[in-house]
């Protein structure tokens, strides 16, 4: 069994190739732009580890993991134009760079260039995993219009976020892994179980997030401390606290909320801590994280095999900052 890390580079080494033709060199130079600087490509190497829990790596494995890259990459050419976002991991975005008729182009054919790794794979599989992708991408598509409409409605439940974040986060890394399960021989129930793993492991990651931006260290964390506050954001802690805090905490929220409190972000993170919303987050996160260990634990496999997906879970959740 390999390790998440080493799985990382030697993926990235194999994604490092030429998926596009020269021309023209405007739209595929801003589709290559978009892979130029990386990521962690956790969701290829889920698909990778999701093999390996059942049987040795295979071809088509590789080959998925590089439409699921594609996949997530197209994504976030579309989101930041959606959110009109000037700058991704420090760099202007392909929108920014270019212009947003070309980024919209250059994402599209990475959605198509992804779909040829999969009619490449083994034809006793590869409508299967096309399925699944295009059942994930719907799934991510509702996600993100839920998370649009949430920002025009004051208030929304709980299960209402959790919801919507299942479809935009969760979702993808679940199908994921089970792409690799499939590949790697693994039964339909065993399937059942690594999607439910990966699925719980997503939400406990997103909560995680949102915990990070008001009690992380910013410098560690790699982002503005409180900047889902300040773009207020809807986010696990903002919306418990509007359910959960007593009514004197909750006007103060909505004051914060429509005002332009040069204070805000401290502010809320008092209020949250007040109202104890921190210690929900982290005890949410404990609680996706026993179920998403509680399935990987009935898949009937050597213990050996699962090491690296307990040490992925532990990359992505038990860091504090």
């Amino acid at each position: 069994m390999k390790r998440f890390q080493e799985l990382s580079k030697e993926f990235s080494v194999y994604f490092n190739k030429k998926h596009f033709p020269d021309q023209p060199e405007t739209l595929y130079g801003a589709a290559s732009y978009m892979l130029e600087d990386g990521g962690k490509r956790i969701r290829p190497v889920l698909c990778l580890l999701g093999n390996e829990l059942f049987g040795p790596l295979r071809t088509d494995s590789w080959k998925i993991g590089m439409a699921l890259e594609l996949f997530h990459n197209f994504t976030l050419i579309h989101d930041d134009i959606m959110d009109r976002a000037p700058l991704r991991r420090g760099r202007p975005t392909v929108h920014a760079k270019y212009n947003e008729s070309t980024a919209l182009l250059a994402g599209d054919v990475m959605l198509l260039q992804s779909y040829e790794y999969l009619n490449d794979t083994d034809p006793d599989y590869a409508q299967i995993l096309i399925r699944l992708l295009n059942k994930t991408g719907r799934e991510v598509c509702e996600g993100q219009q839920l998370d649009m409409d949430f920002e025009n409605i004051a208030s929304i439940s709980p299960a209402q976020y959790m919801h919507m974040i299942e479809l935009k986060t969760a979702v993808f890394l679940a199908a994921s892994l089970q792409m690799g399960a499939l590949v790697g021989g693994a039964s339909a129930k065993d399937q059942e179980h690594i999607y439910l793993f990966g699925r719980n492991l997503g939400l406990a990651f997103q909560v995680q997030d949102d915990w990070l931006d008001s009690f992380g260290d910013p410098a560690q964390f790699g982002k503005q401390k409180g900047g889902d506050i300040i773009s207020n954001k809807k986010t696990f802690l903002l919306v418990n606290a509007l359910t959960r805090a007593g009514r004197e905490e909750q006007e103060s929220i909505r004051r914060l909320l429509e005002g332009n409190d040069p204070e805000k972000v401290a502010h809320m993170i008092e209020i949250y801590r007040r109202s104890g919303i921190g210690e929900a987050a982290q005890a949410a996160k404990k609680n996706y994280m026993d179920e998403a260990y509680a399935h990987l634990g009935r898949i009937p496999v050597p213990p050996g095999n699962k090491t690296a997906l307990i040490e992925l879970a532990g990359y992505l959740l038990e860091r504090e900052a």
